[in-house]
């Protein structure tokens, strides 16, 4: 895992008039909890009060939520996930499906999308990722943080 390189994580200005949409996977409760509770302070710290929170089952279902929320008028889009490989393929046709899933809804749409679903080869790596305390790094706020400063950034070419 490396954090190298990784901006400051910092309130966005200029993004408390977006709507915004999380979708989070309900697996793995405490790490998801710990990248939502990332996720609602990013929102909060860019004084963002227009939200839809929707959780669905797992990490291979935020693509089509995504895809329903991009066309109810967001203006950013923020997908939270876990994936823990385990003793077979899998994990690799999960984390496929969701990385190109989510990435055709973000081309398709030209909304801007943060990308908070945590692949990792042990249970420990997305504990030490999901903003808990004594965490390393904190995904939920970082892709927060990512949806919004893209959709500020892109604001003056809105359709």
């Amino acid at each position: 895992m490396s954090g190298h390189g990784a901006p400051d994580l910092v309130a966005v200005e200029g993004a408390a008039q977006l709507r915004v949409a999380v979708v989070a996977s309900q697996w793995h409760a405490t790490v998801m909890g710990g990248l939502l509770d990332g996720a609602r302070r990013a929102l909060r710290d860019a004084k963002v009060t227009d939200v839809i929170e929707l959780r669905v089952p797992g990490t291979f279902e935020l693509p089509v939520a995504a895809a329903r929320l991009a066309g109810a008028g967001v203006d950013a889009m923020v997908a939270l996930g876990v994936v823990i490989r385990g003793g077979t393929p899998h994990f690799d046709y999960v984390c496929q499906a969701a990385t190109t899933g989510l990435t055709l809804v973000a081309q398709r749409t030209g909304v801007p999308f943060g990308f908070g679903v945590i692949t990792s080869d042990t249970d420990e790596q997305p504990i030490d990722r999901a903003g808990l305390p004594g965490s390393r790094e904190d995904k939920g706020y970082e892709a927060t943080a990512s949806a919004l400063a893209t959709a500020v950034t892109l604001t003056p070419y809105s359709r």
